[in-house]
């Protein structure tokens, strides 16, 4: 997968959250530690190691997010509370901004071209038979597949139950209720 962080936000969320705010030098820290085995790796190894992640490296990146929220909740850091205090902050850099244009106009050349990509794909139009194109096609669609996402979960909120009911999905999964 070529785009680290979005593997990184789908399967260990916490950690993810944590990366993208104050609590990035944590975070990386328990990725190098536990993912490269040494507690001063880069984010390049890190991604690296992400980026050609197997199943087994998937499920220990897993374990990982569930203890770094279970540490982070014996510590009394709400991760939630974080995340949610970051958002209000963008959100209220976007008001005193004054420029209500430039992120609707990002925010929908963003969905639009992510729909248009699709649409292109889904039709036809775009001819997958060369490795090459089905492969940049495949990278284009996946990160514009992020981008939406984010777009999105910006708009109209990204759910903390979400989250929950994917850990809760994940903890079934593995036989740990």
């Amino acid at each position: 997968m070529k785009d680290w962080k979005a593997l990184l936000a789908h399967v260990a969320p916490a950690l993810a959250s944590a990366i993208g705010g104050p609590l990035a030098g944590m975070a990386t820290k328990v990725l190098s530690d536990k993912l490269l085995g040494k507690p001063d790796g880069t984010e390049e190894e890190i991604a690296a190691a992400l980026t050609g992640a197997d199943t087994a490296t998937i499920i220990k990146l897993r374990e990982l997010d569930l203890q770094f929220k279970k540490d982070m909740t014996q510590a009394g850091i709400d991760l939630e509370k974080l995340a949610m205090e970051d958002r209000a902050s963008a959100r209220s850099r976007e008001v005193s901004a004054r420029d209500s244009w430039t992120p609707r106009i990002l925010g929908g050349a963003i969905v639009g071209g992510f729909l248009f990509v699709v649409f292109c794909v889904v039709t036809g139009r775009v001819e997958l038979k060369d490795a090459m194109v089905a492969g940049m096609i495949g990278t284009v669609i996946g990160y514009l597949s992020a981008k939406a996402d984010q777009v999105i979960g910006y708009y109209f909120g990204s759910s903390a139950g979400s989250d929950r009911k994917t850990e809760l999905m994940g903890r079934a999964a593995a036989g740990d209720r």
